[in-house]
């Protein structure tokens, strides 16, 4: 499995696990989710995505059990998680709006939090989750640095800014900003032509993919052209083919694949054996946006 460099100190998976639904799957037990992980370390997906709200802010407890159980994988893995979105469940039932929290403050609580939940004494890779429109910059990016600083938090980064947050807030940081998640898929590409990926690709920062697979939308029926060729491209892997294409593009895109079900696990790096030429790479973008390009 590739790896990609974010940091002198932080390298990926070039395919990351997605979290997102740990909490929600019928077994949360330490042994099936070591299952789950082992899965994916069979294949190289050494890097495990998370974030402090997954599952009703309960996905890295679930996570954090398996590690408490099985303290070795710690060493074998990479933790990404993320924090600011407040919802009324979990530890924030209370909160009666949802709204987004970029204050040190905060920051500094979520980071403890994610440290005794997960049983670890650091997280490789700490994202804000979403763009705070009441964040104040020069106090967010001094919170980042000092977790950086402080050694709880090896490298941090974004998800789901557009350029003016990202310069904002790095404009405020000692800190280079690692990466930033963003949505992207053969049907959500709309990254690939409004700058935002134009924009992390010019500085040389490798973009982190959510919903690769539109959360499932390949699948529905709404673009049978568009399913029966990644068929075809991927000799009836679907998946993998939309996967390979996010894959082929070179600014280093690292999926963020998220499944409970044990047998696709086993199979996710099938994506890396699948190849795509420039006019095969169109010939998707195509069909997905239902025009030929300009």
């Amino acid at each position: 499995m590739e790896r990609i460099s974010l940091t002198e100190n932080v390298a990926l998976s070039r395919l990351i696990y997605g979290m997102w639904r740990l909490a929600d799957d019928s077994d949360t037990s330490p042994r099936h989710v070591q299952a789950k992980i082992e899965a994916c370390l069979a294949q190289g997906i050494t890097t495990m995505d998370q974030a402090d709200i997954y599952g009703g802010y309960e996905a890295e407890e679930v996570f954090g059990n398996v590690l408490r159980a099985a303290p070795h994988l710690r060493d074998h893995i990479e933790i990404v998680t993320k924090c600011d979105i407040l919802v009324g469940a979990g530890r924030y039932a209370s909160t009666w709006v949802k709204h987004y929290d970029t204050s040190a403050a905060h920051i500094a609580a979520s980071i403890d939090h994610s440290l005794r939940l997960m049983g670890t004494e650091k997280i490789d890779l700490l994202l804000v989750h979403r763009p705070d429109p009441m964040m104040d910059h020069h106090e967010t990016g001094a919170a980042l640095d000092a977790a950086v600083a402080s050694g709880k938090v090896a490298s941090v980064g974004v998800s789901n800014f557009k350029r003016h947050d990202w310069t904002l807030l790095q404009s405020a940081m000692k800190t280079p900003l690692a990466t930033n998640q963003i949505e992207m898929s053969v049907v959500e590409n709309s990254a690939f032509t409004n700058g935002d990926l134009a924009f992390l690709q010019e500085f040389g920062v490798p973009p982190m993919a959510w919903s690769p697979l539109a959360g499932g939308a390949l699948f529905r029926g709404d673009n049978p052209k568009l399913l029966s060729l990644l068929q075809e491209i991927g000799a009836g892997d679907a998946a993998a083919a939309a996967v390979a294409w996010l894959l082929a593009h070179p600014a280093r895109i690292m999926p963020v694949l998220g499944t409970n079900n044990l047998s696709r696990i086993a199979k996710l790096d099938a994506a890396c054996a699948i190849t795509f030429d420039r006019e095969r790479w169109f010939e998707v973008f195509e069909s997905a946006n239902g025009c030929e390009v300009p």
